[in-house]
């Protein structure tokens, strides 16, 4: 019985010591710190600006006479060709008044013509003739203006575009002017969005203006539209109120799918000569300010205020704070403190940032 009580302490006895070893070997373990340097390469930046997205050509089809709608030959959403019947407002009226200018016009013809006759025979006078004439040319006259008159009845799609909301229905009483929908023209589309005047006087310059010639568009989906789009147009006032001035970049839209009156993003990329690089998991924010942890000669950890000039997919440019030989914590931020001392393994950076993933906390 001795024995195998003997057995059984002495057995707990080596299992502690183990495990005893091995928390040990884990403090030790867990105690070492990866660190790395920053990175300073030229690199490209995409900014992204609010955007309002409108047809090269969108206009309100608004009727030109007074009427009962008496046939719409189109939907809403309906793609239609230039000269396309669209809305045809009752002609009763108009009809007659054509079919009186007609007769009129016809009546100070035959006048004209018989009054030509006898002045030939020298019966009556050359100014009856010249009378005669002119009652002809103004009969003709409103006969062409009863004509366009009767034109107006027939509403037709001035260019190809897509058809808006209908906002009357068969039957409805129409005044001069009334909206009846709107037409735009996708085949292109302006796409607008306002910069600051420091980045306007950025983009002036001569190696920066390269960068608007091919600029993107994030749809509100974050996917990108997959046709580029150029910087044409800058207005020619700075908004007094916002400091803004407003761009005006085209995108091709064979495919119909950018729509009047979309939200979107332009984006524009940016050339950075010797931008300083590091992860954005090596940084820690207090009271919006960026820090990081700086290793020094002596292992001791210091924090430090960064200023970001640029983000990139988990990276940060910095634009001041930082030197090239300078040791940044790359993990275990929550778990040191200003002034501690602790054991570091250096990390090629572009190891780091070619394995940004790998280095999680």
């Amino acid at each position: 019985m001795l024995k195998k009580t003997l057995m059984v302490l002495g057995l707990a006895a080596i299992l502690c010591n183990t495990s005893c070893q091995s928390e040990k070997k884990e403090k030790h373990e867990k105690a070492t710190f990866l660190v790395t340097n920053p990175v300073a390469t030229d690199t490209l930046v995409h900014k992204d600006y609010v955007c309002q997205i409108h047809s090269i050509n969108h206009i309100e089809v608004r009727a030109l006479e007074k009427g009962y709608l008496q046939n719409i030959y189109i939907d809403e959403g309906q793609a239609v060709k230039k000269g396309q019947l669209l809305f045809k407002i009752m002609p009763n009226m108009y009809q007659a008044e054509v079919m009186k200018a007609q007769a009129e016009a016809d009546y100070a013809e035959i006048e004209y013509k018989n009054t030509k006759a006898l002045t030939e025979n020298k019966v009556v006078a050359p100014n009856e003739l010249a009378m005669e004439k002119a009652k002809w040319d103004k009969a003709k006259a409103e006969l062409e203006l009863a004509k366009t008159h009767l034109q107006f009845t027939e509403i037709r799609a001035p260019f190809d575009g897509i058809i808006d909301r209908l906002r009357v229905r068969v039957g409805s009483l129409i005044d001069e002017g009334e909206l009846i929908t709107e037409l735009s023209d996708n085949s292109k589309m302006w796409v607008y969005f306002n910069v600051t005047e420091s980045e306007y006087l950025d983009y002036m310059n001569q190696a920066n203006k390269e960068n608007l010639k091919h600029v993107g568009l994030k749809l509100a989906n974050g996917k990108m539209f997959p046709l580029q789009g150029k910087v044409e147009t800058i207005e020619a006032d700075f908004d007094n109120e916002t400091g803004n001035i407003s761009f005006r970049a085209t995108f091709d839209n064979p495919d119909r799918l950018l729509r009047y009156g979309q939200t979107g993003s332009v984006v524009i990329p940016t050339s950075i000569e010797n931008a300083m690089l590091i992860p954005q998991k090596a940084t820690f924010e207090v009271l919006d300010k960026r820090y990081v942890y700086i290793i020094t000669k002596d292992n001791v950890v210091k924090a430090k205020e960064i200023k970001i000039q640029a983000e990139l997919p988990h990276l940060y440019i910095v634009e001041s704070g930082l030197k090239k030989s300078d040791k940044i914590l790359l993990e275990g931020l929550r778990k040191v403190k200003d002034n501690d001392k602790i054991e570091i393994k250096l990390i090629d950076p572009k190891t780091v940032i070619s394995n940004l993933e790998l280095y999680s906390e």
